[in-house]
C-alpha cells in the first residue's frame, strides 16, 4: 500500500480527492495539510511514499515546500496537481524535483494510472504540459543546440515517444500498441539511450520540438 499526503487550501477539493482516493485499493491517504509549511511538517511526521501538492497556498507555497521536501525526504516523491499552465510555475517545479506535473482538469482514471505510474518510477507530463515546456525551451534555447541523435529511433520508438508526450503511462501505452509492458520500458529505455536523454520530461519536449505532439 503506497501512503499519500494531500496538500491543497481548498477543503472541498482535498475532501473530494479523499473521498476518491478511499476507493483506490493502492493508496492510502496519511494525512492532509492546508499549505507548504503544514506540508512539510507532516511529510517529516508520516514519511509518505507520494505527496499531491498544489503550487499556489498560504503561509509557504506549494514550490517551495517541493523543494524542501525533495531535499529532505528523497524516497518521498512529490507530484504537482494545480490548475496553472504557467511556464514559470512549471519549469520551478519540475527543478525543485517535482516528480511530476498534473492539470487539476485530469480525469479521476488517468489521475490515478498517473499515481500508479510515479510509483512504478515514471514522470506524468500530459500533451499541453509539454507544449508548454516546448515553448519555454524555445525561449531559452537556440535552435543550433538541439539534440544530435547518433542513432534514428525506429517507427515503434517514435510512437512510444509520441504517446509518452501525450502523458501515457507504460501499461497505457502497452494497451494502445498491443505490447507487454516490459517491452514499452525496453522501447524508452532506447530511446532515451538515443536521443541523450535523462528522463520522459526530457523525452517529451524533444517529441513535441520535433513535432510529435501538439498537446491536448
Amino acid at each position: 500500500m503506497n501512503t499519500i499526503l494531500l496538500v491543497d487550501d481548498h477543503v472541498l477539493f482535498r475532501e473530494g480527492l479523499y473521498s476518491l482516493m478511499k476507493r483506490w485499493d493502492d493508496f492510502e491517504v496519511v494525512g492532509e495539510a492546508s499549505n507548504g509549511e503544514q506540508a512539510l511538517k507532516l511529510s517529516n511526521e508520516f514519511l509518505p511514499d507520494l505527496v499531491l501538492m498544489d503550487i499556489a497556498m498560504p503561509v509557504m507555497n506549494g514550490l517551495e515546500a517541493t523543494r524542501r521536501i525533495t531535499r529532505e525526504l528523497p524516497t518521498t516523491r512529490v507530484v504537482i496537481l494545480t490548475v496553472s499552465e504557467d511556464e514559470d510555475n512549471l519549469f520551478e517545479a519540475i527543478k525543485s524535483g517535482a516528480a511530476g506535473y498534473i492539470l487539476k482538469d485530469a480525469p479521476s482514471r488517468r489521475l490515478h494510472d498517473q499515481l500508479r505510474g510515479v510509483m512504478r518510477g515514471e514522470s506524468p507530463l500530459s500533451g499541453a504540459v509539454a507544449a508548454k515546456m516546448l515553448a519555454e525551451f524555445n525561449r531559452q534555447t537556440d535552435r543550433q543546440d538541439a539534440l544530435e541523435v547518433d542513432e534514428p529511433l525506429t517507427e515503434r520508438e517514435q510512437e512510444v515517444l509520441r504517446h509518452v508526450s501525450e502523458g501515457l503511462s507504460n501499461q497505457e501505452i502497452a494497451n494502445v500498441l498491443c505490447l507487454s509492458e516490459n517491452t514499452v520500458k525496453k522501447h524508452l529505455r532506447n530511446i532515451l539511450q538515443k536521443l541523450h536523454l535523462n528522463n520522459r520530461v526530457q523525452a517529451a519536449v524533444f517529441a513535441a520540438r520535433e513535432g510529435l505532439v501538439t498537446g491536448d
